[in-house]
């Protein structure tokens, strides 16, 4: 399994990092314009690997690199900084993306590859990229709310005494700042959350679900404040995603795909199965009207941010 991953700086590195951990990748190639870079950070997982899997890790920055690539990452653009939400991005990545995604589809195989995008703002930019690459839907796909998920569940672990990995409880819609809790579906292992808290005698009113949210939204403003940008969350939610695409796994993620054509086109988050061939099939989870409304609020803004760039 070969896999490129387009742009090595902090979250492009950490991303290479996180898939070769995978062991399920037999090369691994590291774009960069800046070539000293990709070459310092190619030689450096290229010692870390003498400790784990054997890859073959090269450094390059022409694009006939990746041919042969079974999936193409992504993580080029600029950084979300201090004060900047991820729609201050767009047009700076906008440009970025214009740039890479030609230049990606005219050495891969159009047939077989999976593009993975991770530049925000997210799923404008996975429109955009679905619509100059000419790929089916199902293979250009975001990471979406993958990441905001994660920190949902979480926070929900500290608050309920329970493994992540007993929490099925999603965030949907946009990666930004509109994204909205799915809380009428979320379960706790086989009942629902309420069901739970009602067994536990643990208390979740709506001001512990506001404050919940919050945390989701802001969580990484206050990262970024702290350590100037956001990567390891990320890199994982990339890797899982990778893992999911190459052993056909058919999971359940939060990612971000396109729907609809012309004025109905849109990107945004909901559960779908993933499996080898990308995405299989998209999920509608039961949600109360003021969910709805919301999801519905949290597309709108992503279709008129796709529509600034035109």
């Amino acid at each position: 399994m070969k896999v490129s991953i387009i742009g090595i700086g902090s979250v492009g590195a950490a991303v290479a990092t996180a898939v070769k951990n995978t062991g399920l990748v037999h090369e691994l190639v590291l774009f960069d314009r800046n070539a000293i870079r990709a070459r310092a950070a190619a030689e450096d997982l290229g010692h870390a690997s003498a400790f784990s899997y054997d890859v073959k890790i090269t450094a390059v920055n022409n694009y006939r690199a990746i041919r042969g690539s079974d999936i193409v990452i992504i993580a080029a653009g600029a950084n979300q900084k201090v004060g900047e939400t991820r729609t201050d991005l767009l047009q700076a990545n906008v440009a970025v993306i214009n740039d890479i995604v030609p230049r990606v589809m005219a050495n891969v195989d159009s047939k077989n590859v999976k593009l993975i995008i991770v530049t925000n703002p997210l799923d404008v930019m996975v429109m955009f990229a679905q619509q100059l690459s000419k790929l089916p839907a199902s293979r250009v796909i975001g990471t979406g709310t993958m990441l905001d998920s994660a920190r949902l569940r979480a926070i929900l672990s500290r608050q309920l005494s329970v493994s992540t990995q007993s929490i099925n409880a999603y965030v949907l819609g946009e990666h930004g700042d509109s994204s909205m809790i799915n809380w009428s579906s979320a379960s706790i292992g086989a009942v629902s959350l309420n069901d739970f808290c009602r067994q536990t005698k643990i208390s979740l009113p709506a001001t512990t679900r506001k404050t919940i949210e919050h945390r989701v939204h802001n969580a990484a403003y206050e990262i970024i404040q702290g350590r100037g940008a956001t990567w390891d969350g990320i890199a994982a939610a990339v890797a899982d995603l990778v893992r999911c695409i190459i052993n056909d796994e058919r999971r359940i993620l939060t990612v971000s795909t396109v729907s609809g054509q012309g004025s109905k086109m849109l990107a945004l988050s909901l559960p779908r199965i993933v499996g080898a061939n990308g995405i299989v099939a998209t999920l509608t989870p039961k949600m109360d009207a003021t969910e709805s409304a919301a999801l519905r609020r949290s597309g709108r803004i992503i279709r008129t941010n796709y529509d600034s760039i035109k």
